[in-house]
């Protein structure tokens, strides 16, 4: 396995991150800690949850995915092996089960890190993150800002990033980060850092795969630069990039046939492209999802992809992508398909 600094910390993270969503919805407690177990068996060192998991968001279920990892901690006292990061929930009608008024505001955000916390069975957080802007912007598959509305947004980022100053200095968290947010986003906070000993974004999670790579358009160079690492979700494109949907081995409790309500890619031209990725992967006699991720990992903005899987099958192919190399010549091929089909699925 291979590590990366994270930001400002003297914290490695590897370059594999276990994703948890799955935790309390598509995956039972008994299955989550083996995942946990098998994730750090082969290196892995880096768990990202929220708040609001498992997906789809739900009252009945909001917070077991914390809870399943925080038992597992209780059991086994390995809290010490992981970096744990996790997310507090903007405002949006399908999460207002979570809390009265979900905003960033400082009582609200004091109120959700105490309660994950203790779901978690731990006394501080290694990143802690803004899981979408408050304000309206484009993110979750949009890909053009909304000119209509762009004197309503919210600046909250003066308290935000004070209330984040706060608990670090109390010891309740150690790095902070962004989460889908956009250029303008990831600028002001960078602005406002400066006037808290420069206690800037530690990171940005954000989608990235071969039917999305927005992220290039005017993030990546703000990561490059300005140190603040992409943390890659939704990899394989809710396993359209895996090849399972095309040649119909997918099974009735797969993410896209479980959740058809979750529809980035569900269209028909992202399944015409993601089926040349997965032509291409074939033509060199490689597993599919195995060429997705391996393409993320050498991006130079990338810190960590975020790999969730439902079996342990998965999550090992997942991992042993962290080991390959891809030629020269299959990468010059998927730019040839991007050029063409440029992200097909924000």
């Amino acid at each position: 396995m291979k590590y990366t600094q994270l930001g400002q910390t003297d914290v490695q993270i590897s370059k594999i991150c276990l994703g948890t969503m799955t935790f309390g919805q598509q995956n039972s407690r008994e299955e989550a800690w083996k995942q946990i177990d098998m994730a750090k068996g082969r290196g892995v060192n880096f768990m990202d949850t929220a708040e609001m998991y498992p997906v789809p968001a739900n009252a009945a279920t909001q917070g077991s995915t914390e809870q399943f990892i925080g038992d597992y901690f209780a059991k086994n006292k390995k809290r010490n092996e992981w970096i744990i990061a996790t997310k507090v929930t903007g405002p949006g009608k399908h999460v207002s089960h979570i809390a009265g008024h979900l905003g960033f505001s400082k009582e609200r955000m004091r109120d959700a890190i105490q309660k994950s916390l203790k779901r978690l069975h731990t006394d501080h957080i290694d990143l802690y993150q803004l899981h979408w802007p408050e304000r309206p912007t484009n993110c979750f598959g949009r890909l053009g800002y909304p000119v209509e509305n762009a004197g309503e947004w919210i600046d909250n980022f003066e308290e935000v990033i004070h209330t984040l100053w706060q608990f670090r200095e109390e010891g309740l968290i150690r790095a902070w980060g962004l989460s889908n947010e956009t250029p303008w986003g990831l600028m002001r906070a960078l602005k406002v850092s400066e006037s808290y000993d420069n206690f800037f974004p530690a990171t940005i999670q954000n989608p990235y795969n071969l039917l999305n790579r927005t992220f290039e358009v005017g993030l990546s160079e703000m990561a490059m630069r300005e140190g603040v690492g992409l943390l890659a979700y939704s990899p394989l494109a809710f396993g359209l990039l895996t090849g399972k949907y095309h040649d119909q081995s997918a099974s009735s409790e797969s993410r896209l046939n479980q959740f058809p309500q979750m529809a980035r890619y569900s269209s028909d031209v992202s399944f015409e492209v993601a089926s040349q990725y997965i032509n291409l992967a074939k033509e060199y006699h490689l597993s599919p999802a195995q060429m997705g991720i391996a393409y993320i990992l050498k991006r130079p903005f990338l810190y960590s992809v975020i790999a969730g899987a439902t079996s342990l099958k998965q999550l090992s192919e997942n991992i042993d992508s962290a080991n390959m190399e891809l030629p020269d010549e299959l990468l010059r091929k998927i730019e040839d398909i991007h050029k063409s089909h440029s992200n097909p699925a924000p």
